[in-house]
């Protein structure tokens, strides 16, 4: 199953590219449900993240009510939706946070989990994912290598 999800973001990485802006008004927010169907969407993602123990812990001292808020705005503006977006940017949001691949993916999966409850189509989830997918490398944070293990001296 972890590899099926990696396999599918990677593949949703490589076909997003350098996503641009998502057009103003289109099928994608139509297929969501409009703000309804995302404000749902999102209530029933907060939910499966608060309980998932892989990641749970990133939100422990979350404002949950303005992450609700912002991520209600941010995927209506993904979508196409009439909205605007008063929160940081994914890198600025993220920065202060150490999110690991495993992370990343954890939530792709909740969020894809959130969609099958909703009962969205498969083909509107996609180009929900394939939208969001661009933004991984603003998440993820990338590090630098950890250092080297000393060598150890042989002991007499």
């Amino acid at each position: 199953m972890r590899i099926a999800t990696a396999l599918l973001l990677a593949s949703l990485l490589w076909i997003a590219g350098c996503a641009s802006a998502p057009p103003a008004k289109d099928a994608l927010y139509d297929g969501l449900g409009g703000r309804a169907g995302i404000e749902a969407l999102v209530e029933t993602l907060l939910f499966r993240v608060s309980d998932d123990p892989r990641i749970a812990h990133h939100f422990k001292d979350v404002d949950i009510i303005n992450l609700n808020d912002r991520l209600v705005e941010f995927l209506c503006v993904q979508s196409g939706g009439p909205c605007s977006y008063a929160g940081k940017d994914m890198a600025e949001a993220h920065k202060h946070v150490n999110i690991a691949e495993a992370d990343f993916n954890a939530l792709v999966e909740d969020l894809m989990w959130a969609m099958d409850q909703r009962q969205l189509p498969r083909a509107t989830q996609n180009r929900l994912l394939r939208r969001l997918a661009a933004m991984q490398r603003d998440v993820v944070r990338r590090g630098p290598p950890p250092p080297e293990a000393p060598l150890l001296t042989p002991q007499p």
